[in-house]
């Protein structure tokens, strides 16, 4: 390590439990951005809001509002994973 590498790691020595808890702040995010625009996900809460506006249980007006939103996920979904060349 040249002197300057380690002035620098010496200098910034105290700051490595904040880069750590960054680090981890960052991982939940992408696991929780994961899971949130998965299709898969998506599509079985999609089937879920189906099945309880059939149970009678939400209004058809209620329903429609999830699914616009579940749809609008599914569709930002999308868009993710062809920025990621997928």
């Amino acid at each position: 390590m040249t002197s300057m590498g380690l002035f620098t790691g010496i200098l910034t020595l105290p700051l490595a439990p904040v880069r750590g808890t960054v680090w981890i702040a960052e991982q939940v995010l992408e696991e929780a951005e994961r899971q949130y625009y998965d299709p898969g996900s998506i599509r079985r809460q999609l089937e879920d809001v189906d099945e309880l506006r059939q149970q009678g249980v939400i209004s058809e007006e209620d329903a429609e509002e999830v699914e616009d939103e579940l749809v609008a996920r599914l569709l930002e979904s999308r868009r993710r994973g062809a920025g990621e060349g997928l």
